[in-house]
């Protein structure tokens, strides 16, 4: 008699990703998702029109495949009210199309941006984890977590004028919190839409299988002890980037930019001494007035720095004047600047001719900055920028906080002061905290090891799904 023949392996596990629709999110959890599908997860990444429209390169992989997402809210996100109108225009548009997507599929488990909740009703019932992503910071999370604390404490909201009275209820921030460290929806009352959606999404947080964080222990934490307490199950797997650079075979990672990107800018800097160049960049959100614009480009000339601008089409508000530039700033960006649309900016960072970064604190460029070893002059728009940006002066040391200043002469005295007076002190502590960041994703290191375990964890998911 014939042995019976051996049964078949069982099917790889199955991962819905779904990042929050923008830049900074969909390029974090492309990362992710790069990370995992070496392990033989396989992987279906749900993305908007828009977005799949734009990428600039597509991940190609057998076990990857995208999964578009049509009639979504497709304009700016520049002010709290038009991210409040794209989370309700998700939440009411991809419930049902996620549970029927779970429901449908042999899926392992849900890793869902953080800031869409609604990914915990959509798989309610149906046995599948839901694990959330937060792309911001672990330090933006826990403020984010702390402003029912805030409120009721009478430290929100706040009247009058003084924003540099401290915050004392952000359990691990009370000894150089301030008011104006807050998340920018903070300044409004207790109605700011935002506020109220933010701050109850977040504090769902625990009804989650598990938290990810792109972030790193050293760097964060004594900040993600404090959210442990309410969330016990964390990855911490950042710095991304950084992370699959260690783990990959390839010398080419693809960018995962929803931007065109302009690399006559490398041709640029090859052409400039070592650490002379300033980098200036806000984000793919942030405005500008057309007077903030001059400012800073006034400031930038009148440094007498080298200095590399993003100008995005869209920078300056879409109502303000868009009028000639004056001549002196013309003739001053011809002699000592270079100006683009979009920039590589991982491959800005890293070169030898970049000295500073000029950013708004995105928690993707404050962490491409970090492991690039480049002091950063912050200057946060929204949300959990004004929280990283304090981070960056008062706790790591690795810069200076311009927030609530935009003024040439105020410009060029904090680019003088990091790029010129304290520009050995803050190199100094950049290139120890790059050393951290590397250890952390290297094998053995805590990012390392944190995510051998998410993998291993998705695929226990997966066989205690196969039994039910």
């Amino acid at each position: 008699m014939a042995p019976e023949p051996p049964p078949p392996p069982p099917p790889s596990p199955h991962v819905l990703i779904f990042p929050f629709p923008a830049q900074g999110h969909v390029n974090a959890m492309l990362k992710l998702t790069e990370l995992l599908l070496p392990a033989g997860l396989h992987i279906t990444y749900l993305i908007t029109a828009k977005d799949h429209r734009s990428l600039t390169t597509r991940l190609s992989h057998p076990g990857f495949k995208f999964h578009v997402i049509q009639g979504l809210y497709e304009g700016p996100m520049d002010t709290g009210d038009k991210l409040s109108l794209l989370l309700d225009c998700l939440t009411e548009t991809t419930t049902p199309l996620l549970r029927n997507l779970i429901i449908d599929h042999p899926v392992s488990c849900v890793i869902a941006d953080g800031i869409m909740d609604f990914a915990l009703a959509a798989a309610e019932g149906t046995g599948v984890p839901v694990v959330f992503f937060r792309t911001v910071s672990a330090c933006a999370f826990w403020a984010y977590f702390s402003i029912q604390d805030l409120i009721n404490s009478g430290e929100l909201p706040f009247e009058g004028t003084n924003l540099d009275e401290r915050i004392v209820n952000v359990k691990g921030m009370e000894g150089f919190l301030r008011r104006r460290d807050l998340p920018s929806f903070c300044r409004s009352g207790l109605s700011n839409r935002t506020l109220q959606q933010v701050s109850n999404i977040t504090r769902r947080a625990p009804d989650a299988d598990a938290i990810i964080l792109n972030t790193f222990d050293d760097l964060e934490g004594p900040i993600v002890s404090q959210i442990q307490k309410h969330c016990p199950n964390i990855y911490t797997i950042g710095p991304l980037h950084a992370h699959l650079k260690s783990r990959s075979t390839s010398k080419s990672i693809s960018s995962n930019s929803l931007f065109e990107e302009d690399k006559t800018c490398i041709g640029w800097l090859d052409r400039q001494s070592p650490k002379s160049v300033l980098y200036v960049s806000f984000g793919s959100i942030a405005t500008l007035t057309r007077d903030q614009l001059l400012e800073f480009w006034y400031g930038l000339v009148n440094s007498k720095k080298r200095f590399l601008w993003v100008i995005r089409e869209d920078l300056v508000s879409s109502n303000d004047d868009k009028s000639k530039v004056p001549l002196e700033l013309e003739e001053g960006t011809k002699e000592r600047g270079y100006l683009v649309g979009w920039a590589p900016q991982e491959d800005v960072l890293v070169h030898r001719a970049v000295c500073a970064f000029l950013t708004h604190n995105g928690w993707n460029s404050t962490l491409e900055s970090i492991v690039a070893g480049v002091p950063m002059i912050s200057w946060p728009f929204f949300a959990d920028q004004q929280i990283n940006s304090r981070f960056v002066e008062a706790v790591w040391k690795l810069g200076l906080d311009m927030k609530d200043t935009c003024n040439r002469a105020t410009v060029v005295r904090i680019v003088n002061e990091v790029m010129k007076v304290r520009k050995d002190e803050f190199t100094g502590s950049a290139n120890q905290m790059v050393k951290l960041a590397m250890k952390s994703v290297r094998e053995g290191g805590s990012s390392y090891c944190n995510l051998d375990r998410l993998i291993e964890d998705i695929k226990t998911m997966s066989i205690q799904r196969k039994d039910k």
